[in-house]
């Protein structure tokens, strides 16, 4: 019998043993053939096949939908809705939408930074307070002991 032995699989995909493994008890990564003493035999192709779970993950996806992913690749006669094409669309949206919070919420770190904001309740009591949640805090009760260390 020829193949790759585990470790060698592991280096040639730049993960570790324990991350090869776990992909295989997952079933994202065929049960390899044994030899003769009991060592696994990977394909070559299993290489390939962790290189692309890696990046696949890389590019946000969750092992659960890599897993899908590659069954939906691997049954080309299977629906059009579950392949490649539609999860990235959706995968992408997601993306976009995360980057448009964080650009309002770094537009927010910025804003307090420039008010000078230091003191996250005083500064929230404060008209100048750039924190979303000001117009709240500006509706409870004063706290007591609560420094005049807010905005500038």
């Amino acid at each position: 019998m020829t193949g790759l032995r585990s470790g060698q699989v592991a280096d040639a995909a730049g993960v570790n043993l324990q991350t090869l493994r776990y992909y295989e008890r997952r079933g994202l990564l065929a049960e390899p053939d044994r030899s003769l003493g009991g060592h696994r035999l990977y394909p070559p192709e299993a290489v390939t096949v962790l290189k692309v779970i890696k990046a696949a993950q890389r590019l946000g996806f969750t092992l659960d939908e890599v897993a899908d992913l590659l069954a939906a690749g691997g049954h080309r006669h299977g629906r059009p809705d579950t392949g490649l094409q539609r999860r990235a669309q959706e995968k992408l949206a997601e993306v976009e939408a995360r980057i448009a919070d964080l650009q309002v919420i770094a537009g927010t770190l910025r804003a307090a930074v420039v008010a000078g904001c230091d003191d996250l309740v005083a500064c929230a009591d404060r008209p100048c307070c750039p924190i979303p949640f000001a117009t709240i805090a500006s509706t409870a009760p004063a706290a007591e002991g609560v420094s005049d260390a807010g905005c500038r």
